[in-house]
């Protein structure tokens, strides 16, 4: 790398950027075009071996996905009112019209409703629907409303589509906001949002081409999470750059010279994060689920556009705008705003990192209340989703899971029997027996009692399942899904979650190549994780009522939140074995608090505040991920970064560099024991008590 930046010219520069231009030029549609191939909401496929999987290949084998089915629920428009004969003998019309002579509308018990579950049909989701309402509209005297999977499809597309545009104007809004109170200045926060649009552009258009070539399946969840991310993580790059570009600016008035021992003295803390991150990423490829694969790949693409674009279009265009873009910072501003944080850290380093441990105990504490039993959809949709509704007025009338009953197969011989059992099941509200395609075996439709997708509906499941074990009898349908789901997600978190670690443990000893010092970080990163899932379920009781998620809602903030964490600990520490190799530990910290504690909190703000644009999406799963991942990155950046590694560090003196020994940890000549407070162990800052 040192090669590639030893020194920049007008010309190379404006190579560079002519270059970046172009390829905007092509790639800045793909911004708008992703969601084109992006699919709505993540793909629900299970592995083969799943329970409910085998069921759907008895009854499907041609593996073609089968259109969902839809509820229209009639009620009386006049609230109190009972369905008249005459708007039965409608319904059953319509019925027949839109589902055939087979479906017949089902009166409530209490007489206040009526409801057909019409099947998936060959046409478009959204038409069919369209064309049910129409039909069902014309019983006079009633009011319609669709629930069911169908309708609940449609509202999960709703909620993805159209939010791009939205999303990312509320990103860069954020974030333009804060760069011009750091700048105090027009111009470069504009360079900078013109690198995170770069990014985006090219992340984007290596995304669309993959996913239109069907190698990386992409969905509105991976388009708005890779959004967020990009922007973020390549403001944060810029923000390091350009503040080292400033410092360098005051030793020699040279923007080509001082860009270039900017971008030396950068690189390898960018290319680190971005490869971190990149490669913590790329363990969810080892998920069972795809949705969780396909995240992987996604974010990896979109850090290496992030990483490309800050080391080169951005040097390229700050050199080209002269050293007048970015004013040398004078002494106060370079280290007097962070001195008296430096030098109570030097005087008592044990208290600052033992008290912020306490702290982290405390918010990780609260950790427990946040349950990774799943969120039914209709409860993270919004509330004014038509299929909300329509959920709310099925329920009040029929069981909840009247639109998606169970799918049982079993052996025709044992029929009655196998009924009988699901019958005495608790969660059961009623069965049938259907005839089924697969030979020798007959269907029994188990209509349960609660909501399908709901964690209730998954313990029905699993007691059938344990009640039927060793019959041959097979449970599927939409809740044996969601349990078949459940269960593969939390594999994936015991797989998942200790290699995010060695992967990190490992890039982390490489670049700083010692083992206590990277062990100490991933061991920070972890405890920062768990006091932000403890503040999480604060805020999600407060706001919502419940502390409930799915669990890949909790894989994915780990996974961030390792990354992240350890992303600005590797800025900052990095800095320090720079001026540790030259001046010691204890002035090594004392500078890189100095540099990097401005630049590192503007852009953990920066970050945070992109993740909590993911609210604008109206799903409440992506809502969890933004506030869980934006309330980690607060903490590592102002509590973890700032006080309890550099007093770790300052603790452990050179001892932080075990097993090497860093040259300027050297014993000087004349160094006593009365200057240091322990002797021995020169890393440590040499302090005086004041005196009264």
């Amino acid at each position: 790398m040192a090669v590639v930046v030893r020194r920049f010219t007008r010309a190379g520069s404006l190579a560079v950027l002519l270059f970046w231009l172009v390829l905007a030029i092509a790639t800045g549609p793909y911004t708008v075009r992703l969601g084109e191939v992006a699919r709505a909401g993540p793909e629900v496929q299970l592995p083969a071996g799943a329970e409910s999987e085998q069921v759907a290949r008895l009854l499907n084998p041609s593996g073609v996905a089968e259109p969902l089915p839809l509820a229209v629920v009639w009620v009386p428009r006049q609230q109190g009112e009972r369905i008249t004969p005459g708007q039965e003998a409608a319904a059953r019309e319509v019925s027949a019209r839109v589902a055939g002579p087979s479906f017949v509308p089902v009166l409530a018990e209490d007489g206040r409703a009526m409801i057909v579950v019409v099947p998936g049909g060959p046409a478009d989701l959204r038409d069919r629907l369209a064309t049910v309402r129409e039909a069902a509209a014309s019983v006079s005297g009633t009011t319609v409303h669709l629930a069911g999977p169908a309708a609940a499809q449609v509202d999960l597309d709703d909620a993805f589509a159209k939010t791009d545009g939205t999303l990312l104007a509320v990103a860069l809004g954020g974030v333009l906001v804060i760069l011009l109170l750091v700048y105090r200045s027009a111009l470069m926060p504009l360079l900078v949002i013109a690198g995170a649009l770069l990014a985006l552009a090219a992340a984007c258009a290596a995304l669309y081409a993959l996913a239109r070539w069907g190698l990386l399946p992409i969905d509105g969840q991976i388009q708005g999470i890779v959004f967020v991310l990009v922007v973020g993580a390549s403001t944060d790059y810029a923000l390091l750059l350009a503040a080292r570009h400033r410092e360098e600016l005051a030793g020699q008035p040279d923007a080509a010279a001082a860009m270039a021992a900017a971008c030396r003295a950068t690189a390898p803390p960018v290319l680190a994060s971005a490869g971190i991150i990149a490669c913590a990423m790329m363990t969810l490829t080892l998920s069972d689920l795809p949705a969780e694969r396909a995240l992987g790949p996604a974010v990896a693409i979109a850090m290496v556009c992030c990483a490309a674009v800050s080391l080169t279009f951005l040097p390229a265009l700050l050199v080209l705008c002269g050293p007048r873009t970015l004013r040398p910072p004078n002494g106060r501003e370079t280290g007097g705003r962070w001195t008296a944080t430096a030098r109570t850290l030097a005087y008592r380093p044990r208290r600052v990192w033992v008290g912020s441990l306490l702290l982290l105990a405390a918010g990780a504490a609260c950790a427990p209340l946040l349950a990774s039993s799943g969120v039914p959809l209709h409860q993270a949709l919004s509330a004014g989703a038509p299929s909300v509704a329509g959920h709310e007025v099925l329920t009040r009338h029929f069981p909840a899971g009247t639109a998606s009953p169970l799918t049982i197969v079993a052996p025709a011989s044992g029929a009655s029997g196998v009924r009988s059992q699901v019958a005495a099941t608790p969660g059961v509200a009623s069965s049938v027996i259907v005839p089924s395609a697969a030979e020798g075996r007959v269907l029994v439709l188990a209509t349960l009692s609660d909501t399908p997708d709901s964690a209730r509906a998954r313990e029905t499941v699993t007691r059938l399942r344990a009640s039927l074990a060793g019959t041959g009898v097979l449970v599927g349908g939409q809740s044996a899904q969601h349990a078949d789901l459940q269960e593969a997600s939390v594999r994936g978190q015991l797989l998942i979650t200790p290699l995010v670690l060695l992967v990190v443990l490992v890039l982390l000893v490489l670049l700083l190549r010692c083992v206590l010092l990277p062990l100490l970080l991933v061991a920070a990163a972890w405890a920062s994780l768990f006091t932000a899932f403890g503040a999480a379920a604060l805020v999600f009781r407060l706001v919502t009522g419940a502390s409930v998620t799915e669990p890949a809602v909790m894989l994915f903030s780990f996974v961030f939140l390792v990354a992240l964490g350890v992303d600005y600990n590797i800025f900052f520490v990095h800095r320090i074995r720079s001026e540790a190799v030259r001046h010691g530990t204890a002035a090594g910290v004392r500078t890189g608090l100095e540099t990097t504690s401005g630049v590192i909190s503007a852009a953990g703000l920066i970050l945070a505040a992109t993740f909590v644009t993911l609210a604008v999406m109206p799903l409440l799963y992506l809502a969890q991920i933004g506030c869980i991942v934006a309330i980690g990155v607060l903490i590592d950046t102002l509590l973890v970064r700032l006080f309890l590694v550099p007093a770790l560090i300052l603790d452990l003196g050179r001892r932080a560099w075990w097993p090497t020994f860093l040259p300027g940890d050297r014993p000087r000549t004349g160094t006593t024991a009365a200057s240091d407070p322990h002797p021995g162990d020169q890393g440590r800052p040499a302090v005086s008590r004041p005196t009264s």
